[in-house]
């Protein structure tokens, strides 16, 4: 089969060759030549490729070319993702490309009212972009027609698996038609999502372009060692003075209480524009800070993983991974927001002790070794607090703990060598009273001897 160069070659139709040409996309991406003319013909398709290689347009336009034009009310094709942000990301990219077309493109999500959301399917949609919760409220209230459905995506499947989006999506397999043909898209395949594939997709191609959980090449990979939050804090402001180098830059942190942090920090020292997204902000909130970031706006969004995926920047020169992921998976998502659309880009990640753990974990998933650098001279090394350093002493505990069950911890060691040591003091103290008892004894069976004959016993007894 010969390699296909141009968007032409697929055949599609002209409204969407002119919106490929206005997005500026000159050659298909490798996943694209392979699935696009497999889901045109028809056929199930489980596509892993990893993020910023074009895998949402390799299902979105063989999906155009088959819906092509508005027709009837009730929705034709159903998108599942599994977040807000990425829903309203792939409303934005469907409407994109298909701007010279009638199509009626609904994205619907929790975290608002329905009313409008119903209102819009009420008077027509032909492709509903939406999250498994949203949908399944507004089916069970009666409010989605499903009759008509004749394509199903799912996109982000791995990151639905972690979310514990599968029995809604049973629900959801169980009540749209059985003829249908089914898409499942991810970045990785980990051993839930083989199963979710096995459960609704019936003979599919499986198209992947990297091995799973493989990293972007244009990504630069560097890992620093650092001893507590204060430093980490410290190397955050020591990067971002560099204004040049990182001037759109994504920092990732694992709690909504570091992220908040992060955030004011670099906002009081004046080295944004900076805003922060996590699960407490509101919607409007988190919607306004990622259109602000992708417009340049802002040279630095601080976040928690809500948002790994489903965001699609050009340009973001840096992703600093200001606390290591325990979702291992995560790691290839948050760096995979630099090096996108084959770009360079550079992932910074500061680890400390607690969490060489975890990197150890995340080399063996990537097949690779992040390159390790020596902390720069001119970041200050705080002195680590009495709870922290508790705090990290106790992960380690608890991860030794884990790949093996025997092992008690450092507490305990040191618990158990002071019994020892007091088992052996009482030992020692219990074999002197034995002695002292046996000499007594000794003593009792000689009554001819008095106390002070004993202590001289070459002397003769008087008469």
């Amino acid at each position: 089969m010969s390699v296909i160069t141009t968007f032409e070659e697929f055949n599609l139709n002209k409204q969407l060759l002119n919106a490929v040409s206005d997005l500026g996309f000159e050659h298909p991406t490798e996943i694209q030549q392979k699935c696009i003319p497999i889901i045109l013909a028809g056929q199930e398709v489980i596509g892993i490729a990893q993020t910023g290689t074009g895998k949402t347009a390799a299902y979105l336009l063989p999906l155009l070319m088959k819906i092509k034009y508005a027709q009837g009310t009730e929705p034709r094709a159903l998108i599942l993702a599994p977040t807000k942000e990425l829903t309203i990301q792939l409303a934005e990219h469907t409407k994109q490309l298909a701007k010279y077309t009638d199509l009626r493109i609904l994205p619907i999500y929790g975290g608002i009212g329905p009313k409008t959301q119903i209102e819009n399917i009420q008077q027509g949609v032909d492709i509903l972009i939406s999250t498994p919760g949203r949908f399944t409220e507004l089916y069970l209230r009666g409010d989605i027609p499903v009759k008509q459905f004749k394509v199903l995506v799912l996109d982000e499947a791995d990151r639905m698996m972690d979310m514990g989006f599968m029995p809604q999506l049973r629900k959801i397999f169980e009540v749209i038609p059985r003829k249908r043909q089914n898409l499942l898209f991810s970045a990785t395949f980990p051993e839930r999502v083989e199963k979710l594939s096995a459960e609704f997709l019936e003979f599919p191609v499986r198209v992947a372009i990297t091995p799973q959980s493989t990293p972007a090449k244009q990504v630069e990979q560097e890992l620093y060692h650092v001893p507590n939050i204060k430093t980490k804090i410290n190397f955050i402001e020591y990067l971002l003075k560099n204004k040049e180098d990182l001037n759109r830059v994504m920092i990732f942190t694992r709690t909504k209480e570091n992220a908040e942090n992060v955030f004011r920090f670099i906002e009081r020292k004046g080295l944004g524009p900076v805003r922060v997204i996590h699960s407490n902000k509101g919607q409007n909130s988190r919607i306004n800070a990622v259109n602000e970031f992708k417009e340049g706006n802002l040279r630095v969004l601080v976040s928690t993983d809500v948002t790994a995926r489903g965001i699609d920047v050009t340009k973001v020169s840096h992703v600093i991974n200001f606390d290591v992921p325990i979702l291992y998976e995560d790691y290839v998502h948050r760096i995979g927001r630099t090096g996108r659309a084959f770009q360079d880009g550079k992932a910074i990640t500061f680890v400390t002790r607690a969490e060489e753990y975890h990197i150890e974990k995340i080399e063996k998933l990537i097949r690779g070794k992040i390159l390790e650098k020596n902390l720069p001279d001119e970041v200050f090394v705080e002195k680590t607090p009495f709870e922290e350093k508790q705090a990290i002493s106790k992960a380690i505990d608890d991860q030794k703990r884990r790949d093996d069950p025997t092992f008690k911890g450092a507490f305990h060691e040191k618990k158990d060598a002071k019994r020892i040591e007091a088992k052996k003091r009482e030992d020692k103290a219990r074999v002197g009273k034995q002695k002292v008892k046996k000499n007594k004894r000794d003593d009792r069976k000689r009554p001819d001897l008095n106390r002070e004959d004993r202590k001289k016993p070459d002397k003769k007894r008087p008469r």
